[in-house]
């Protein structure tokens, strides 16, 4: 049944899925979210002026390091060798934060969803806790997963609907 939770036995209890027999796949998988701050924090990090040093670059390691490790703080996801991963910063058009893409891709049994959506989290957190000092009315809004490929229950994008 195609309704039923994945992650529990039929008493209800939380279980891994067991994917050993599940064929390996080409998996990819889409998240994105954005981070709302006041003009002057936006400056400051577009001109590299954070004392903490550059921003940017250091939110986009984060994320990639996140994704990679998905499974130690989501319980009972696998843990996956992830083939890329991939972490976009760019200023909102509204000019009023920035918007955080992630993309995730592997060869396995199971999809990265997960991946994609704790990348584009730790990075809207690390871009937080780096301007922090200097804004603590920023807000992180609409993360969610983009788009997913691969696996039985086939692709999907949020642009479809």
């Amino acid at each position: 049944m195609k309704d039923q939770l994945t992650h529990t036995d039929q008493a209800g209890k939380a279980s891994m899925v067991d994917v050993s027999d599940k064929p390996v796949t080409a998996r990819t998988a889409g998240a994105s979210g954005a981070i709302l701050m006041q003009a002057k924090t936006l400056a400051a990090i577009r001109d590299n002026r954070l004392k903490k040093g550059d921003v940017l670059a250091t939110a986009r390691i984060a994320g990639v390091m996140a994704a990679k490790r998905t499974h130690d703080l989501i319980p009972l996801c696998h843990p996956l060798v992830l083939n890329d991963v991939q972490v976009a910063i760019n200023e909102r058009d509204d000019g009023k934060g920035l918007n955080v893409a992630t993309s995730v891709r592997t060869s396995g049994k199971t999809g990265v969803e997960m991946e994609a959506l704790t990348a584009c989290s730790v990075t809207l957190l690390t871009l937080y806790d780096m301007a922090k000092a200097i804004d603590r009315h920023m807000e992180m809004t609409d993360i969610k997963v983009t788009s997913k490929a691969g696996g039985a229950s086939g692709d999907w994008s949020l642009d479809d609907q």
